[in-house]
Formats: C-alpha cells, sequence, structure tokens
C-alpha cells in the first residue's frame, strides 16, 4: 500500500482504475461461466421460466446504471458484476458501465482513500492502540448518526398540500 501512496496522482490513478478494471470485468465473466454450467444441469429449466426471463429483461435495462452505481458503495460490487454477468449483459451495456464506475471509484480512492489511509497509517504508526479503537468508535459514530437520522425522519410531520 506505501507503494501506491508514493506514487504521483495520475500513476495512481491509472493503477487503481487498471486493478479494478481488471477485478471488475473477472467477476463479470466468471457470472458469465456459471450461468451457462448452470445450462447444463437439471436446474437449466428455471433459468427460462418467465419470472427468471422478467429478471434477465429488468437487468438488460437497469442494469448498466447498477454496475455504475455499486462504485458508489461497499459490498455490492461483485456481486452486481457477478449477476450482470449471470443474466448475460451483452458487452456493449456491460463495458461502459464499468468503465465509468471504475473510473469514478478509482478517482474516489486515489483522493479520499488513499488520503484515509495516509492518515491511518500514521495513527497506526503513532499508537496502534488508538488505531485499533478508531475503527470501533467511528462505527459508533456512523450508526448513531443514521438512528439519530431515522428517527428525525420518522418524528417530521408530513407536508400536507392544500
Amino acid at each position: 500500500m506505501d507503494q501506491i501512496l508514493d506514487l504521483p496522482f495520475e500513476v495512481a490513478l491509472a493503477a487503481l482504475f487498471a486493478v479494478v478494471m481488471v477485478r471488475v470485468n473477472a467477476t463479470y465473466w466468471i457470472g458469465r461461466g456459471a450461468a451457462a454450467g448452470m445450462e447444463r444441469t437439471r436446474f437449466s429449466r428455471a433459468l427460462h421460466r418467465p419470472k427468471a426471463s422478467r429478471a434477465q429483461a429488468l437487468i438488460q435495462r437497469f442494469g448498466p446504471y447498477a454496475v455504475v452505481l455499486t462504485f458508489l458503495t461497499v459490498g455490492l460490487q461483485t456481486a452486481v458484476n457477478f449477476a450482470a454477468g449471470a443474466a448475460r449483459m451483452p458487452l456493449s451495456r456491460y463495458l461502459p458501465a464499468a468503465i465509468v464506475g471504475s473510473g469514478i471509484w478509482a478517482f474516489v480512492y486515489a483522493t479520499i482513500g488513499l488520503a484515509a489511509i495516509d492518515a491511518w497509517l500514521a495513527v497506526m504508526a503513532a499508537s496502534p492502540l488508538a488505531a485499533v479503537l478508531l475503527v470501533p468508535s467511528l462505527a459508533g459514530l456512523a450508526a448513531g448518526l443514521f438512528k439519530w437520522r431515522r428517527r428525525r425522519t420518522a418524528a417530521a410531520p408530513e407536508d400536507t398540500v392544500v
């Protein structure tokens, strides 16, 4: 990780973009392979039922937007890219979404992400105990803010239109 922190911004951005493009495309192709493998099993009929066809049509239509948006989340990228492959989203729709999403992810990671890692490493060098205690503290703060916002939204009177 230190090597990326030492790189010029443009080089780090390009390296991060390349890494994420390889990862998401590998996940997409693993999904395609899994779907092809399912065609050779007794479960293949399930792939051709009306519900499955409707789900596949939804992925064909809205999937590229979902692919791009997952790059702004934590934990959904792999699932959505796998699903795009399993649903056989055409490359003409998948690749542009993967390129845009990977670009967004690389930019965010090269700016905010690397700065956060650099700060984390500085805290870790100064006090490993403080670094370890920082994680649950930040998680608790985020959970508290989320809970406070939900309560505030639930308690807010609804606007009435006359």
